[in-house]
């Protein structure tokens, strides 16, 4: 697709957010899914030898796949899948994945063009990035907190998520799913014009809940829209655009890619993490392509990861926010 249309951009400028149709071709996220289908192979694999599932589960597609091995085990294995790392007690051997059908996706020149009529041609991969594979909310472990892991997203801004110094970064939030999100699958949803307002307050453990949450109180929630998606669009979000996603409350898997780009040159607010430069005139040559490399760059960073932040010590600190700010209470 070529780049967004002036009317695209003028509500992406003026709501905080615009859902553009068929950015990325379908061929795209079939190689992406392809790629996960080993991955989970693995995973089937060295669960089934170690006794913690009564079966391989290989006749099935990704999604039952996914949702048997959830079911028998009791956890959402997502660091297995996710192309990051913990913030906290890393260890030498914690599981992330790099492949090169999901640098593919980050790099592909329909996405990209679509970016560069955003935030401009000097584009560089943000490392707030996430991939999330939500099973049905029916079937989903809880934690600590009780509240469902990887259930329903809290609210939230894009901007709070980063340290301080990234407050001027031009940080724009890419989001499309690996399939059709229905509204019964957990879509996005987002509160229109939110970030004319700047940064809110996210409360720290917000009503005993865990993790971080704006309160309703501090935005109009009553103009909340949903956004269920077609595979291939792609959500364009403001950094302080407040938005969450509902719960999955369907039979299948969301399967959804979270990703950030920023202009060249900018503090990505996570610089312990590795960036990459993806289309640039001035650093022509430089543009990240393959994967071997990008895995090389994130099992530097679990090395180092691995001993810093174990614990509960805090060596660098990933967020910004303290129980007791006078709008949580």
């Amino acid at each position: 697709m070529p780049q967004l249309t002036q009317d695209q951009l003028d509500h992406c400028r003026e709501e905080g957010y615009v859902v553009v149709p068929s950015v990325i071709p379908h061929n795209v996220l079939d190689n992406v899914i392809t790629e996960y289908e080993g991955v989970l192979d693995t995973l089937a694999r060295e669960l089934y030898e170690r006794g913690e599932i009564s079966s391989m589960f290989e006749d099935l597609e990704f999604g039952k796949r996914f949702i048997k091995i959830v079911i028998e085990t009791g956890d959402v294995h997502k660091q297995y899948f996710d192309f990051s790392l913990p913030f906290q007690n890393v260890r030498p051997d914690t599981p992330f994945w790099s492949g090169q059908a999901v640098l593919d996706a980050f790099t592909c020149d329909e996405l990209i063009d679509a970016v560069e009529s955003i935030i401009g041609p000097e584009v560089y991969s943000n490392p707030v990035q996430h991939v999330r594979i939500k099973p049905p909310e029916s079937i989903l472990p809880t934690n600590q907190f009780g509240q469902p892991i990887l259930g329903a997203t809290q609210w939230h801004q894009d901007n709070g998520v980063v340290i301080e110094e990234a407050d001027d970064t031009d940080m724009l939030t890419v989001w499309f799913s690996l399939d059709d999100t229905n509204l019964e699958q957990g879509p996005l949803k987002v509160v229109p014009g939110s970030h004319r307002r700047g940064l809110r307050t996210h409360c720290a453990n917000y009503l005993g809940k865990g993790g971080s949450e704006i309160p309703e109180k501090l935005f109009d929630v009553d103009k909340t829209v949903s956004l269920p998606v077609k595979r291939g669009d792609v959500v364009f979000l403001h950094r302080h655009t407040v938005h969450g996603s509902l719960a999955n409350v369907s039979d299948r898997i969301r399967w959804s890619f979270d990703l950030r780009y920023n202009p060249i040159g900018q503090t990505t607010g996570r610089e312990t993490f590795p960036g990459f430069v993806v289309r640039s005139k001035k650093l022509a040559g430089h543009e990240l392509r393959d994967a071997k490399r990008w895995t090389e760059m994130w099992l530097e960073t679990r090395e180092r990861m691995s001993k810093i932040n174990q614990g509960g010590q805090t060596d660098i600190a990933f967020g910004r926010w303290k129980e007791g700010h006078v709008d949580c209470a």
